[in-house]
């Protein structure tokens, strides 16, 4: 049985993964929802300005009021760079969907392995949850490289199952890890350590 504790604010050794405000509008838009090399696999398009951001932001900061929403900005720097949330929760198989995207300027710094971690840490040992699920582009192997690195296992590819905005179908690799096996492996990491 899951406990919903809501979008906390988590801390690493170089993020602060917290909740967003209307406020984090102008960066967002400049940092990440503008740019298409970001959203090119993803369900959204870019922004065209930063009320469109603004306006997002509002619906967004509207939901933390339910203990089952999780949506985190990436703090990096002390600057706004990305987010991480759970798209989909499945309540009665608890199960946890995680979608992710992060500025053009920080991909290849181990910034989303970081938050990933962080994020996978808390739905397990805070929330409860029995199984992690990352899907991402085959187009795109820099996603599967954090889900492995994280510890999630491939579980498939299916063929031609999104289609992005700009028309284009894509094979999407299905990525998971159960509660027992990041059990596991936080035991071996306290041994190492």
């Amino acid at each position: 049985m899951l406990t919903h504790k809501g979008t906390q604010t988590l801390a690493t050794a170089r993020l602060t993964l917290r909740r967003f405000t209307v406020e984090d509008a102008d960066e967002m838009y400049k940092n990440w929802a503008n740019d298409a090399r970001v959203t090119r696999f993803l369900t959204w398009q870019p922004h065209t300005s930063p009320e469109q951001t603004k306006h997002l932001l509002t619906l967004w900061v509207s939901e933390y009021e339910k203990t089952d929403k999780y949506n985190w900005v990436i703090e990096f720097e002390h600057k706004a760079i990305g987010n991480i949330s759970v798209v989909l929760c499945e309540e009665q198989s608890e199960v946890a969907h995680l979608g992710y995207c992060i500025g053009f300027d920080t991909w290849g710094k181990g910034i989303m392995t970081e938050a990933v971690r962080a994020v996978i840490d808390y739905l397990f040992s805070e929330v409860g949850f029995h199984r992690i699920t990352i899907c991402h582009a085959l187009k795109n192997p820099a996603s599967g490289k954090v889900a492995q690195k994280c510890g999630l296992t491939l579980e498939g590819t299916r063929r031609d199952a999104f289609k992005n905005f700009e028309g284009e179908f894509l094979d999407i690799c299905d990525y998971g890890i159960l509660r027992p096996e990041w059990e596991a492996k936080a035991r071996v990491d306290d041994v190492v350590l």
